[in-house]
């Protein structure tokens, strides 16, 4: 079947960048952020994190979104719900500052610019815990402009998290096309190689390659931006 979507990964993959990094820097940034509202370190990165957790095992029958404030609330209290403009302020600001600790390639906007030639709709398909906001800057300072994208998977709209299956489906039944008619494009074996158990077809990108059980990445379409490009040209001609 002919694809007609690309999905990519974003970090590691769009966003070349040292996950633990990244992790570290903005706990950094948010307890600094928070600490005069009287919220200590321990309260945000083990609220976060429970919220993240229960986002990573979401059933989906609410959004991440729904899922990850109330688990927060639990650990932070429940003054959270009613700071949130704290965290949207965050996300606006401070959360800015996390683009230093980010890699960065032109090989980007270069293979989003790619398949939008080669007639794809393109859809960042990230890890949907943090907000669309978020997830928007992230993107530009991949140096893709967020409006080249058809959509970009946040917490507000997914209501799974990766590896699960369904989050791969609803990406497939939001954009009305069928799992076979989509590229999935990342650096984790883990979490974005499993699309391809529903239908899609995988490319695992393999400059920040992320491959936690040694699997052998051979049955897979590997490799660099260069052979990027060069395979989805290949796959292009293939079904021309």
């Amino acid at each position: 079947m002919t694809a007609k979507c690309i999905l990519f990964d974003l970090d590691g993959t769009l966003l070349p960048m040292d996950t633990d990094t990244f992790t570290r820097v903005y706990f950094k940034l948010l307890t600094k952020k928070l600490l005069p509202y009287g919220y200590s370190p321990d309260e945000l990165i083990n609220g976060v994190n429970a919220g993240v957790t229960a986002m990573q095992v979401n059933d989906g029958s609410r959004s991440n979104a729904e899922v990850f404030w109330p688990r927060f609330a639990e650990i932070a209290g429940d003054r959270v719900l009613d700071d949130r403009t704290l965290f949207d302020e965050f996300y606006a600001v401070e959360f800015q500052r996390l683009s230093a600790s980010c890699g960065f390639t032109p090989r980007a906007k270069e293979v989003v610019e790619l398949c939008r030639e080669l007639g794809y709709r393109v859809v960042v398909a990230t890890e949907p815990i943090f907000p669309l906001s978020a997830m928007e800057s992230r993107l530009r300072w991949a140096g893709v402009d967020p409006e080249s994208v058809e959509f970009i998977t946040s917490y507000e709209t997914s209501c799974y998290s990766k590896p699960a299956l369904g989050y791969y489906r609803a990406i497939a039944d939001r954009l009305g096309v069928t799992p076979e008619e989509c590229v999935m494009i990342g650096n984790d074996v883990d979490e974005d190689m499993p699309a391809g158990d529903l239908g899609m077809k995988v490319f695992l990108l393999t400059d920040c390659l992320i491959n936690r059980k040694d699997a052998d990445i051979d049955r897979w379409p590997h490799g660099g931006y260069d052979r990027l490009q060069s395979w989805l040209r290949s796959l292009e001609d293939s079904e021309s």
